[in-house]
């Protein structure tokens, strides 16, 4: 791991340094970039005009880690609504959630209950709900929800990361599903025997990946979503699953909002299924940090435009 990525993702994690920099001015307008707003309005606001131009949209409220199942509760019914305010829009909208703002260090019976709700909620408006992975500490509990909302929901996904070393094997248990997979390289900072300290390893690995799920899809045993900016590497693997037989329609690409944003329309102008992923909230700073740890250049882009 490269010495800047190892400083933001350890400033991540900092309450004081999150405390000192969310109320000034000059981060509110570089977070900008990556974030429409802190409000579910604002990242709908800024889905529309991407339907618009052919591309979905995925959208999840920051926050992780509470620390009362009231808390969750309360994350629970705000993503309700969420789905009902998607609906009444008619947006190629699907919410993205994670298992600590449901109530997973708290309780995972509570936890699953607040999934179960939100996926059956997806069902009834015509959506999905995708559940993000976390750090590596929570991957075998958040595996263990996913199972079990697929045992009576088919319209819920997961996230894996292709940086654990770990994943292939938990891909494999998981392809008798026919699951809908998000592929990412991972943004969390973790020990070299867990995850891939090399970006050669990582995407490596990420390529491999996401071959497993083409095969799969090519038979209708899953749906691959590959979360990425590396457009060479998705160059790569575009032209695998051309190889494989494996139609367009059949897989996603998913980027960030604000990232790579003419390759994005690009893609979907080729006819593959592209999607946007929007985050809004109050709670951006761990996000933020991590964002700009997947890529450190992206430092000189923020300090130049606070200057600018």
């Amino acid at each position: 791991m490269s010495f800047a990525r190892s400083v933001l993702l350890r400033a991540s994690k900092s309450q004081w340094l999150a405390g000192q920099i969310m109320s000034r001015d000059f981060a509110r307008r570089a977070v900008k970039r990556f974030m429409p707003g802190e409000r579910v309005e604002d990242a709908l606001a800024a889905a529309q005009p991407l339907a618009a131009a052919g591309l979905g949209t995925v959208i999840t409220q920051l926050g992780e880690n509470l620390t009362a199942l009231a808390e969750a509760d309360a994350v629970r019914e705000h993503y309700l609504g969420v789905y009902d305010l998607i609906k009444a829009r008619g947006l190629p909208t699907w919410p993205s959630v994670k298992p600590t703002q449901l109530g997973l260090d708290l309780s995972p019976g509570a936890c699953l209950a607040n999934l179960e709700a939100l996926a059956a909620k997806a069902e009834a408006t015509g959506c999905f709900l995708w559940i993000d992975m976390e750090d590596s500490s929570y991957v075998d509990r958040t595996l263990d929800l996913f199972r079990k909302l697929r045992a009576t929901h088919q319209n819920v996904g997961l996230c894996l990361q292709s940086y654990l070393r770990r994943t292939p094997q938990d891909l494999a248990t998981l392809l008798p599903l026919k699951p809908a997979i998000r592929l990412v390289k991972g943004a969390y900072a973790e020990p070299a025997h867990v995850a891939f300290p090399d970006k050669r390893d990582v995407d490596l690995a990420f390529y491999e990946l996401s071959v497993r799920l083409l095969e799969a899809a090519r038979d209708g045993g899953a749906l691959p979503v590959l979360g990425t900016h590396d457009v060479p590497l998705l160059g790569r693997i575009i032209a695998r699953a051309a190889e494989l037989g494996v139609k367009d329609g059949a897989y996603e690409i998913h980027m960030l909002y604000g990232i790579r944003a003419a390759d994005q329309r690009a893609l979907a102008a080729q006819g593959r299924k592209v999607r946007t992923l929007i985050s809004y909230g109050a709670h951006w700073f761990p996000w933020y940090m991590r964002r700009l740890a997947e890529r450190p250049a992206n430092v000189w882009f923020v300090v130049k435009n606070v200057f600018a």
